[in-house]
């Protein structure tokens, strides 16, 4: 038995709402900045309505709903009310478009939807295809189209139905974004959900006093474990912002005591754009948890402006999060991702599989237990769960090295490595010389065919508005830093790159766009 026992997200809740009743649980603020207060005993007291609303409406143990829904509290009502029934949680991306709703809802064999009236004619057509999706709830007014009302279902003050519910349950189906057309849904269970709450709590340091604030998208991992399971778990506050303006953000950081933060690249970057201002180092944060890295200029001015040290980590769906993290009182060996969590054992190896020395790269691989402290598989995927989860340990797909202390470093997704006339060439790399450019604010590389060099780099980049950048003078830029089997064989400027929910360049989506051309002479 491990540190959560036979324990489910009820068996949580209900132990929640015992200890600390009348705490803020749940702090929403609103785009028009309204703010919505939950107590631990209401919060828990709407999980169990909706869930009683759920099982009123037909849906059970095993049954799946998706999710199209931006932060706001029925997202958090729904993800616990389902699992309250032993239903299984689909989280849906708010910007997916109505061909993939269709990989979502019917993958994953959906018998709901819940959206908002925003969404309700793309979800409600695509859910008329798939007679299996019975129930539709809506977070506004519903008509008389077989839509109900989130106010509706939550109406009864019956109890929910006591449903047997068990650690090993699937708690989730999480759908990655992939490098192909059609993403894997992740399994996670009660189990995992419960393992990742502890393991963030006591990597950061963090107690019931603690206020963690995010406006990362709720439907992703990133702010489902760092932040809402991680306060659920030690009696904290989470604080769910509705949506991420670079333009107030730090002063809602300010004002509403904000103790924990997470942000990506993406945030760090539009922060540094704002104006600075007197008050950025008048705050309460204690810890700001970071993934995806900057450059070093970037990571030093962030930390000087808004007196506050980033905590490096790595972490990935398929593990429910963090892997390796920064200590948080020890030394951070920038630009380490860290060392291995609590619960995690992390090798790095070669393609037979056997570890590799000091400062050599190699795959990263994860061990653990399925359905504990690693993914339960993929969602009717059984030959990718194999090729994934092999002998215990979890097949990241990343590249890393470990320095002779133990700490790791990422080196390149396995997919993002070009090979180009036998030589290996990191698009990571190659990334960072671009962004030492003054005139580039973005920049995204991939590889290409090539009719002699197998592959070849190429580089999509994002000039800073009003700049006469060309592409000339980014291989000028790029020759002048690195080798020349590594310099990108054509640039492409662009005035924006495709972007994931947390930020992330997408570059399955530039990998798509190259897909016409013909191998590079």
């Amino acid at each position: 038995m491990d540190i959560v026992g036979n324990r489910t997200l009820r068996d949580l809740l209900t132990e929640r709402e015992r200890r600390f009743g009348d705490k803020p649980c749940l702090v929403f603020v609103g785009r028009d900045s309204s703010v919505a207060e939950f107590s631990y005993r209401e919060f828990v007291g709407r999980v169990r309505a909706t869930a009683a609303g759920f099982a009123a409406r037909g849906i059970g143990r095993g049954d799946k709903v998706v999710l199209h829904l931006p932060n706001c509290p029925e997202f958090l009502f729904c993800w616990f009310g389902l699992a309250w029934l032993g239903a299984v949680t689909v989280p849906s991306n708010t910007a997916n478009t109505a061909t993939e709703m269709r990989h979502v809802v019917s993958f994953s064999d959906a018998a709901g939807v819940v959206t908002t009236p925003a969404h309700r004619e793309m979800i409600g057509s695509v859910a008329e295809e798939f007679p299996a999706v019975k129930t539709r709830i809506v977070t506004g007014p519903a008509a008389s189209d077989g839509w109900v009302a989130f106010a509706d279902l939550v109406r009864s003050r019956a109890a929910p139905p006591e449903m047997p519910v068990y650690s090993a349950d699937v708690a989730e189906l999480l759908f990655t974004s992939g490098t192909t057309a059609l993403p894997k849904a992740v399994m996670l269970t009660h189990a995992n959900c419960l393992h990742a709450g502890e393991r963030e709590w006591r990597i950061l340091g963090l107690d019931e006093t603690d206020r963690c604030l995010t406006a990362l998208p709720a439907f992703h991992v990133n702010a489902q474990t760092i932040t809402i399971l991680s306060a659920l778990t030690v009696g904290a506050t989470c604080v769910l912002l509705a949506e991420y303006r670079a333009s107030r953000f730090w002063e809602q950081v300010r004002t509403l005591a904000a103790t924990a933060v997470s942000l990506v690249a993406m945030q760090v970057r539009t922060l540094l754009a704002q104006p600075a201002r007197d008050t950025d180092t008048r705050h309460l944060v204690r810890r700001v948890m970071y993934a995806i890295n900057v450059l070093d200029a970037e990571k030093e001015a962030f930390e000087r402006r808004f007196g506050v040290e980033l905590i490096n980590g790595y972490g990935l769906s398929e593990a429910m999060t963090i892997v390796t993290i920064a200590p948080v009182h020890g030394e951070k060996r920038w630009p380490s991702i860290g060392l291995p969590t609590i619960d995690r054992s992390v090798r790095v190896v070669d393609e037979d599989g056997a570890d590799v020395a000091p400062g050599a790269v190699g795959q990263i691989i994860v061990g653990g237990t399925p359905g504990r402290n690693l993914m339960q598989g993929y969602y009717k995927n059984p030959e990718a769960t194999a090729e994934t989860l092999r002998d215990g340990w979890l097949h990241t797909g990343d590249n890393g090295y470990f320095d002779e202390f133990g700490y790791l470093y990422f080196f390149d997704r396995r997919k993002d490595v070009i090979k180009t006339a036998a030589e290996n060439v990191s698009a990571s790399e190659v990334e960072r010389v671009l962004l030492t450019h003054p005139d580039i604010v973005e920049a995204a590389v991939i590889g290409v065919p090539h009719a002699v060099r197998d592959e070849v780099p190429v580089a999509f980049v994002v000039p800073v508005p009003g700049s006469d950048l060309t592409p000339a003078a980014v291989l000028d830029h790029c020759t002048g830093h690195l080798a020349g089997f590594k310099v990108p064989a054509v640039v492409e400027l662009r005035a924006e790159l495709p972007k994931t929910s947390i930020g992330k360049i997408e570059k399955k989506l530039l990998r798509a766009a190259t897909e016409r051309w013909e191998p590079l002479p």
